[in-house]
């Protein structure tokens, strides 16, 4: 079921908000904990998903003109500009709402910008593998759980950006594993794991508090692979 991994996600958050209702005073060296479990297991994720990497180089080569792109357009910091002028802006219509608007802006934010909706969807479209959403299903269920105890009932609602963002790419993904030739679409489910997997080591990283990686710099990176990947299958 190509849309597994997506649903699996939505119910994910659903629970974690249900969760973050009932249990409001959860202590922080609790949350803490779960949070450093949650990216140890994402980081192992990350490194099994880039050892599958067979063009090194281009994949290199990938992440650098990528990354120029992203930095250079300071497509991260753009992001969280967006979605702080959204906040602001549904703050204000949210006539003494503010909890239930922010609740669900924040958690969109977080649940829909990275590297592994985009990966995750992905590669649930072209190999029906769902592991990636369903680690992410986890996170996202945790964070929507902290979220809640601080943000309120809103957080929820972001599962409906989350199902209709991750489920266009994963039906996306599908439609292409109908055209392209087989021996091709095999190279390029590696190498787009691969580099996906990277990324998502990062975030493993990150969320160890081990580096400060500016993931949303790097997401271009997987766009440029996809043209290059292409351009050479077609000149080999």
């Amino acid at each position: 079921m190509v849309l597994l991994g997506t649903l699996v996600n939505g119910l994910c958050i659903i629970i974690g908000t249900i969760l973050g209702l009932i249990f409001t005073n959860i202590p922080d060296r609790m949350k803490e904990t779960a949070l450093q479990g949650i990216g140890l297991v994402v980081a192992i994720i990350g490194i099994q998903m880039a050892i599958q990497a067979d063009n090194v180089v281009l994949i290199l080569l990938s992440l650098l003109i990528g990354s120029l792109i992203g930095t250079g357009i300071q497509l991260e910091d753009k992001l969280n500009i967006i979605g702080k002028k959204l906040e602001t802006r549904l703050n204000k219509k949210g006539n003494g709402k503010r909890n239930l608007t922010e609740g669900f802006v924040t958690a969109t934010l977080i649940f829909v910008i990275g590297a592994m909706a985009i990966v995750g969807a992905i590669d649930g479209g072209l190999r029906n593998d769902h592991e990636v959403l369903i680690t992410k299903a986890f996170l996202d269920g945790f964070m929507a759980m902290v979220l809640t105890t601080t943000l309120g009932f809103g957080v929820v609602f972001s599962v409906i950006p989350v199902i209709l963002y991750q489920g266009s790419i994963a039906l996306l993904a599908v439609q292409i594993n109908k055209w392209l030739p087989q021996q091709v679409l095999d190279g390029f489910i590696n190498e787009v794991t691969a580099i996906g997997g990277l990324l998502i080591l990062a975030i493993g990283l990150n969320i160890l508090n081990i580096t400060k990686i500016k993931i949303g710099d790097f997401l271009p990176a997987i766009f440029v692979f996809i043209i290059f990947y292409f351009s050479y299958s077609l000149l080999v």
